[in-house]
């Protein structure tokens, strides 16, 4: 038995090594798995695995960006990495089913979406501690969120409704309610507040609402399966992954146009961007494999196996957010 722990010591001193020495750790949550697989930006290689709860989906860094949160929605708790090695650091139990997670750019609020359980927690956060504010009923499979820039309202797109909904983050009431296109996913709003963006998975365009009319002002063609956004990080364009017709498309946020399309295999799903723009990062879900593309030729060049049902990704060195 002591030999067995010794050379598991061993073992783990060696991951731990051999992480820290990689300037960048690539962080790829797999749902399916119940894991996290840590990949060398650099190398292409996966350097560990680290078991966590159930269903991890999606993840984001705390607002000091000393710790990088996997919302656990299955396993009901928070895991906390150490974002540049991705080692474990904390956990925060009874945080139930937090499917997609998300700070408020104030940072005074923390908001988690239960998509199996069809309500929305909000919670005070003090820069160190979660204090539950309400847990606010919504209609089927509240599922991803994005925040006004004046940290006053939420949107949450609800996929089994056809319904996005607003929330007043000061009184955790819902404001509004609109119906949107079949399948609701990724939400993302414009630089200048405007319009949001929603991802319509149940079909092949992006619905640009405005909502302080609460009206759907244009529907931009994008691919089947339209689903999640990352921002290039110049404050104008912004991608799109569409998991069915396997593209990741490039909106112009200004004239809300699709002005690119890259040929992605597998399903694209989350995405990360370097911090110099040319490499986007894209969980495959179908296929268990990550894909590095080079933006500026648009070409698919690496394929990384990870874990079954590959969905957040994310790495320190990151684009920024808008």
């Amino acid at each position: 038995m002591l030999r067995r722990s010794g050379l598991f010591l061993v073992a783990l001193h060696a991951l731990l090594a051999s992480t820290a020495a990689c300037a960048n750790v690539v962080v790829v949550l797999n749902s399916r798995d119940a894991s996290v697989s840590l990949l060398d930006q650099a190398t292409y290689k996966e350097i560990g695995t680290i078991p966590v709860g159930k269903e991890p989906h999606h993840l984001m860094a705390t607002p000091d960006s000393k710790s990088l949160i996997v919302a656990s929605a299955v396993g009901n708790e928070l895991i906390f990495l150490d974002p540049k090695t991705g080692q474990i650091q904390n956990r925060i139990k009874d945080i139930v089913d937090p499917y997609q997670i998300g700070f408020s750019p104030d940072q005074k609020w923390f908001v988690a979406n239960a998509l199996r359980l069809d309500h929305v927690d909000i919670y005070r956060y003090n820069g160190k501690d979660f204090s539950l504010a309400k847990r606010l009923p919504l209609a089927k499979l509240p599922s991803h969120m994005v925040f006004t820039s004046d940290s006053t309202t939420a949107f949450v797109t609800q996929q089994g409704s056809d319904q996005i909904s607003a929330i007043d983050l000061a009184t955790q009431q819902i404001k509004w309610t609109m119906p949107v296109g079949k399948l609701p996913a990724g939400i993302a709003i414009t630089p200048d507040d405007r319009y949001l963006l929603v991802g319509i998975m149940g079909s092949d365009y992006v619905e640009v609402i405005d909502w302080k009319t609460q009206k759907t002002v244009k529907k931009i063609k994008a691919g089947d399966g339209a689903h999640n956004f990352r921002a290039m990080g110049d404050k104008r364009h912004i991608f799109v992954s569409n998991r069915v017709s396997n593209t990741i498309n490039i909106i112009d946020q200004q004239t809300l146009e699709n002005v690119g399309t890259i040929n992605v295999p597998g399903g694209p799903d989350c995405m990360e961007l370097t911090d110099d723009g040319k490499t986007l990062w894209a969980t495959l879900r179908w296929i268990k494999k990550v894909a590095v593309i080079d933006v500026a030729s648009r070409k698919v060049v690496k394929l990384i196996p990870v874990g079954r049902s590959p969905h957040g990704v994310y790495f320190n060195n990151h684009a920024p957010r808008m």
